[in-house]
C-alpha cells in the first residue's frame, strides 16, 4: 500500500465570475438515461459528474480505446482525521477493507462472530493495561483467540474475486485527506465488480487483524529505514505545528501502533465512510447512460450521514527560518519548504506554475542555473497542493565538497531571481505548450484520466479549472508571478531540513510480537464468492498483433523505418535505436550524460535547453547494456524543427572542458551516493549472484578511467553516433512513407555504416551449492533475495511460467504472500518470480524476495525455503490465477509505439508472432499437475544464492552460515569502483 501526496496542476489566476463570462469552459447540466449530471463544456475527456440522492458522487469518463475500466473508490478522509489518541487508524482501516464482510471471507459467520467480538474486547483491555506482564498475558489470549477465529475465515477472498474477473493492480493508499481503493478491471466484468464493491463497503469485518497489524509494523519499520520519508515528516512537522499535516503521520506513532483499537477503527469507518463523503470514479470502455444506472442501483443502500468537520487552529506566520536535522545512511541533501494557502484559493492555483518556473526538468531557473551548470548534483522544485494549506518544496543534493548551507544559498538565490522577474519572457508560454502536450498524453490514458478526476475530487478542486488550465495559463504574466513571489517568498519564512549522513539515534523499531501462524483456508470458498464467479460476463475477443499488418515499413535513406500511425491526436514519438550499449563501449553512457551540458558551435547549452522546451519537445540519449536510443517526442506541428535541433546538437556539440571537469566530479559524487543506497547494493549482489565477481553491474569506469577521459573523446562518440547502423521507430500522425520522406531530408547518415565495437561477454555462474552474499547496511529491516540461474530461454515454457508466477509468487492471493505474510506475519513485502530471458541466447532467472524485520529473518528464510521445496495446492487460487491470465490477455490492447517495441522484443527472442496468442490458447488447459511439475523441476531441491542486505549489528555470521557458504564482498567488489 502506498502513501501519496496530492499534487494538482491548477494554473488560473482569474476569478470564477470572470471565467464564466469569458471562458468556453463552464459547468452545464444535462439529463440522459434517466439521470441528471454536470459536465464542463470543452472537456476533451467528456467526464460526467453525478450526485445520487444519498450524496454519493459518481464521476464517469468514457473512452473506448481498451476494453478495460480504471476504478477508484475514494473517501475524503485520511490521516488528518485520525483521532489524536489513535494515529495511523485510517491506514489500518485501509488494510482491513480487503478482509471481507459477513458474507465473504468467512466459512461460518455465526461461529466466527463471537470470537471476533472477544478479540475486540481483548484489544480494549490490552490498550488500557499498562503493566507489561499483564499485557503479555492479554496478548497471548489475543493470539490464541485469533487462531481460533481464523479457522472460520478465508483469507483474501476479495483478491481472489478480483483476480478471477481479470482485475489488475488491486491496491489502496492513504494520505492526509484521502483513502482511495483502486482497481483496473475488464469492462466485461463491471456487473461483478459493482456487486462485490457494494458488498465490500456495506459492513466490513475486521478479521485476521493481528497478522495484518504485524504487516503494518513492517511498513512502519520500512519507513524508519527511509530517509526521504523522515525528511518529509520533519518538514511537515515544522511547517504545520497546528494542523494534523504536521502533528500526525499517516503510518502513526509506534505507541499507537502497539495499542490498536478495533472499536475505534470501526467508529472511524461509520463516521467517514458515508456516501456524501465518498466518490466512485470510473474511466474506460462503457456507455455512461448505462453505467450510471448500474452504479446507482448497487450503492443506493448507503445512507446520508453528516461528516464530522475537521477543525484546527490557523498556522501562525513563520517569521524566522525553522531548522530541522534528520540523520540516516543515505547521502546528504537539503529540503526547503514555504507555506501557502490551500487548494481552493487563487494563490494555490498559481503555485504549480511557480514550481515549473523554478524547475521543469529543462528550462526552469534551477535547471539552467544550478543543474545545467553543475553547481549542484541535483535540484528540484515542486508544489504540494493540499486542502488546508499548500507547500512549495525545494530539494537539492550537494556536489562533491559542497556543504548543505551552500546548497541552501544557491537555491534561495533562485527564489530571489523569481521575485525580481529574472527569467525568460517566453518561459510561461513554453510551460503552457508543454502542459498542452502533457494533457493530450494524459487524456489518452483511461488510467490517468481517472487519477486526475480522483485527485480533484478528494481535494475539493473544481474540475473546470483543470479543463481550462491551458487557455488560462497564457493569461498569467511575469508581473503576476513577481507579485505572487514577493507576497509569499521571503528571506525568513521557510523551513529547512538538513538531511545528514550518520546514525539516527532516535530510531526505535516496532518489536516483533509473538504470533502463532493462523489458518488461511486458501482452498476454501464462500457461497458469496461462488455467486460472484457464476455471474455472467460479456465475452471479449482478444486482439493479437500481426507484425506485418500492424507495422508500416519504409526507408529514410539507408535506414529502416518502422512506424505506427497516430490517428487520434498530434503527439509524435521518434526513436533512433542502436544494437549497442555500455558493453560495447563503457564511455557511451558518460557521453550521453555529457551531452546535456554541451552547446553547439552557435548555441549555448542553456539555449539548447530553452529551445527544446519552447517546442514542447523532449530529447534524450539513453543507453543500456546492449541497446541505445535517441528519443524525441513532441507535437507533430514541431516535428521538423525538433528533429533539426536534435541533429544539430548531435553533429555540432562542442567540447567543454569546464563542463567535463564538473561532470567527472558529479559522477564521482553520484557513485559515492550510490554506495549509500540499499536498493543499489541489492542490485549489485543479485548481479554478483548471477555472474560472479565479474558481472554487468560492476562493469563500469574506474575512477582512474574517468580521470583519463577527454572532452574530445566524448564529443567524437556523439558526433559519430548516427554513423552506426540503427533503426528508426516512429509513432505519430504521418504514415511510414511520409515520415521516411521527411526524415530523409533531416537525418543524414553515411553510405555505409561503421561496425559496432566488440561487445563484452558475461557468463552466468553455475550454482552447485548454496551460497550467501551479505552486505552491511544500517537499517532496521533485513532484505533477502533468493537467486537462481535457470536454463536458456525457450518459448515453450512461457504459458507455464506465467501461470506459475500468478499462482505461486505474484499478488496478494499468491501462495507466497498467503503463507509468509497472511498466515505467519513474517513480512510486509514478499514475492517470487520466474523471469524468462529477454533474448533467445540468454538464461531465465528465478528470484524470490522477503523484506522483514531483522529479528524475523531466520523464520522468513525457513518459510520461503519450505515453499521452494513444496508448493501447496489450492484449487480455488489456481483457478483464479488461470482465469486472470486468460481474461487479462483478452482485454489487453497493445497500441501506439507499444506495437513497435512488442515486435522488437519478440525479434530478440527469435519470435515472429505475438506469443500472447499461444499463452491464451494453452494456459487455460494447464492443470495443477503440470504446474507442480514445473515447480519441482525448476525449484525443488535446487541450490540458491541468498543475497542479504541488513545491519551486521542485527544479523550474525552464525545465522548467515546456516544457509550456505558466506561471502561478504566489499563495496568496491560490488560496484567496481
Amino acid at each position: 500500500m502506498k502513501i501519496k501526496l496530492s499534487i494538482m496542476l491548477l494554473l488560473t489566476g482569474l476569478s470564477a465570475n470572470m471565467l464564466k463570462a469569458q471562458s468556453p469552459y463552464v459547468w452545464k447540466t444535462a439529463t440522459s438515461g434517466g439521470y441528471t449530471y454536470k459536465y464542463v463544456t470543452g472537456d476533451p475527456t467528456h467526464s460526467r459528474f453525478y450526485t445520487l440522492k444519498n450524496g454519493l458522487t459518481i464521476i464517469l469518463s468514457p473512452t473506448a480505446k481498451q476494453p478495460r475500466i480504471q476504478a477508484y473508490i475514494a473517501v475524503k478522509a485520511g490521516s488528518k482525521t485520525d483521532p489524536a489518541d489513535h494515529t495511523g487508524l485510517a491506514h489500518y482501516l485501509e488494510h482491513m477493507m480487503f478482509k471481507g464482510t459477513d458474507k465473504y471471507g468467512t466459512l461460518d459467520w455465526t461461529k466466527e462472530k463471537p470470537l471476533l467480538n472477544k478479540i475486540d474486547d481483548l484489544y480494549e483491555q490490552y490498550n488500557s493495561t499498562k503493566d507489561e506482564a499483564k499485557r503479555k498475558e492479554i496478548y497471548k489470549q489475543i493470539d490464541k483467540t485469533s487462531g481460533e477465529a481464523a479457522k472460520f475465515a478465508i483469507a483474501n477472498e476479495y483478491d481472489k474475486m478480483m483476480t478471477g474477473m481479470g482485475g489488475q493492480n488491486s491496491n489502496a493508499f492513504t494520505s492526509f485527506e484521502q483513502t482511495v481503493y483502486t482497481e483496473d478491471i475488464p469492462s466485461s466484468s463491471i456487473d461483478k465488480f459493482l456487486t462485490m464493491q457494494a458488498e465490500r463497503f456495506r459492513a466490513p469485518v475486521l478479521r485476521i487483524f493481528h497478522t495484518e497489524l504485524e504487516a503494518v509494523y513492517e511498513e512502519k519499520n520500512r519507513g524508519l529505514d527511509s530517509d526521504p520519508r523522515k525528511v518529509q515528516e520533519a518538514l511537515f512537522a515544522a511547517m504545520f505545528p497546528n494542523n494534523n499535516y504536521g502533528k500526525q503521520t499517516t503510518i502513526g506513532t509506534i505507541e499507537h501502533l502497539k495499542n490498536p483499537s478495533l472499536k475505534a477503527i470501526r467508529k472511524y469507518y461509520y463516521d467517514y465512510y458515508v456516501p456524501n463523503n465518498m466518490g466512485i470514479i470510473l474511466s474506460g470502455d462503457f456507455n455512461p447512460d448505462v453505467m450510471i444506472g448500474k452504479v446507482a442501483k448497487n450503492f443506493a443502500y448507503m445512507k446520508y450521514k453528516p461528516v464530522p468537520p475537521y477543525k484546527f487552529a490557523p498556522e501562525v506566520p513563520i517569521t524566522s527560518p525553522v531548522t530541522r536535522e534528520v540523520y540516516g545512511p543515505n547521502p546528504e541533501n537539503l529540503t526547503i519548504g514555504f507555506r501557502f494557502p490551500g487548494a481552493s484559493t487563487r494563490d494555490a492555483r498559481i503555485l504549480n506554475l511557480v514550481g515549473s518556473i523554478l524547475a521543469n526538468g529543462k528550462a526552469g531557473l534551477i535547471d539552467l542555473d544550478l543543474t545545467k551548470k553543475q553547481k549542484l548534483l541535483s535540484g528540484s522544485a515542486s508544489a504540494d497542493i493540499l486542502k488546508d494549506y499548500s507547500v512549495l518544496t525545494l530539494r537539492g543534493t550537494p556536489a562533491k565538497g559542497q556543504t548543505l548551507d551552500e546548497v541552501k544559498d544557491l537555491m534561495l538565490a533562485e527564489i530571489n531571481k523569481l521575485k525580481k522577474g529574472d527569467f525568460s519572457d517566453d518561459l510561461i508560454p513554453s510551460i503552457a505548450n508543454n502542459y498542452k502536450k502533457s494533457k493530450i498524453e494524459q487524456d489518452e490514458s483511461y488510467v490517468q484520466r481517472a487519477s486526475n478526476l480522483m485527485d480533484d475530487f478528494t481535494s475539493g478542486v473544481d474540475w473546470r479549472t483543470d479543463v481550462a488550465a491551458i487557455a488560462e495559463l497564457s493569461k498569467i504574466t511575469k508581473a503576476d508571478i513577481m507579485a505572487f513571489a514577493n507576497k509569499y517568498l521571503h528571506s525568513n519564512n521557510y523551513v529547512v531540513v538538513y538531511k545528514r549522513q550518520g546514525a539516527d539515534k532516535n530510531v526505535v523499531k516496532v518489536d516483533k510480537p509473538p504470533i502463532t501462524p493462523v489458518e488461511v483456508n486458501a482452498g476454501k470458498q464462500s457461497p458469496y464468492v461462488q455467486m460472484i464467479n457464476a455471474m455472467a460476463a460479456n465475452s471479449v475477443k482478444p486482439v493479437w498483433l500481426d507484425f506485418d499488418r500492424d507495422i508500416q515499413r519504409a526507408k529514410s535513406g539507408n535506414v529502416d523505418v518502422l512506424a505506427v500511425q497516430n490517428k487520434d491526436n498530434s503527439i509524435f514519438r521518434l526513436y533512433y535505436r542502436f544494437d549497442m550499449g555500455s558493453w560495447n563501449n563503457k564511455l557511451l553512457p558518460m557521453a550521453a550524460q555529457y551531452l546535456q551540458f554541451l552547446g553547439t558551435d552557435k548555441m549555448t547549452a542553456e539555449e539548447v535547453s530553452k529551445s527544446f522546451y519552447k517546442l514542447a519537445t523532449s530529447f534524450s540519449v539513453n543507453t543500456s547494456t546492449d541497446l541505445s536510443h535517441v528519443i524525441i517526442s513532441g507535437l507533430q506541428e514541431n516535428f521538423g524543427p525538433s528533429v533539426t535541433l536534435v541533429e544539430n546538437v548531435l553533429a555540432n556539440c562542442q567540447p567543454n572542458e569546464t563542463a567535463l571537469a564538473s561532470l567527472k566530479a558529479r559522477m564521482k559524487k553520484s557513485r559515492e551516493n550510490f554506495k549509500l543506497n540499499k536498493s543499489a547494493i541489492m542490485q549489485g549482489l543479485v548481479s554478483y549472484a548471477q555472474y560472479g565477481a565479474d558481472n554487468p553491474f560492476n562493469y563500469t569506469l574506474t575512477d582512474k578511467e574517468i580521470d583519463a577521459v577527454t572532452a574530445q573523446e566524448l564529443v567524437n562518440i556523439l558526433h559519430g553516433l548516427t554513423s552506426y547502423k540503427h533503426t528508426i521507430l516512429y509513432y505519430g500522425p504521418q504514415t511510414a512513407a511520409q515520415a521516411g520522406s521527411t526524415l530523409a531530408q533531416l537525418h543524414k547518415t553515411p553510405s555505409a555504416f561503421v561496425a559496432y565495437p566488440a561487445k563484452k561477454q558475461f557468463t552466468r555462474v553455475n550454482q552447485p551449492k548454496n551460497t550467501v552474499l551479505f552486505a552491511n547496511f544500517d537499517m532496521v529491516q533485513a532484505e533477502i533475495q533468493w537467486v537462481r540461474n535457470e536454463e536458456m530461454y525457450t518459448p515453450a515454457k512461457t504459458s507455464t511460467a506465467e501461470l506459475f508466477n500468478a499462482y505461486f509468487g505474484g499478488g496478494i492471493s499468491s501462495i507466497v504472500f498467503q503463507n509468509i505474510r497472511e498466515s505467519k506475519a513474517l513480512a510486509y513485502s514478499t514475492y517470487a518470480n520466474y523471469a524468462q530471458a529477454g533474448k533467445k541466447d540468454d538464461n531465465d532467472i528465478f528470484i524470490s524476495y522477503v523484506g522483514t524485520q531483522a529479528d524475523k529473518m531466520n523464520e522468513a528464510i525457513v518459510a520461503m525455503n519450505e515453499l521452494l521445496n513444496n508448493m501447496p495446492e489450492s484449487g480455488e487460487a489456481f483457478k483464479a490465477a488461470r482465469e486472470n491470465i486468460v481474461k487479462s490477455i483478452e482485454t489487453e490492447r497493445i497500441t501506439q509505439d507499444g506495437i513497435l517495441f512488442a515486435y522488437l522484443a519478440a525479434e530478440r527472442k527469435g519470435l515472429t508472432y505475438d506469443i500472447r496468442k499461444t499463452v491464451f490458447e494453452t494456459a487455460g488447459k494447464l492443470g495443477f499437475t503440470e504446474l507442480n511439475a514445473f515447480h519441482d523441476t525448476e525449484l525443488k531441491g535446487k541450490s540458491y544464492t541468498y543475497c542479504i542486505v541488513a545491519s551486521d549489528k542485527r544479523i550474525s555470521d552464525e545465522d548467515l552460515k546456516k544457509y550456505g557458504e558466506l561471502n561478504k564482498p566489499d563495496m568496491k567488489q560490488i560496484f567496481g569502483y
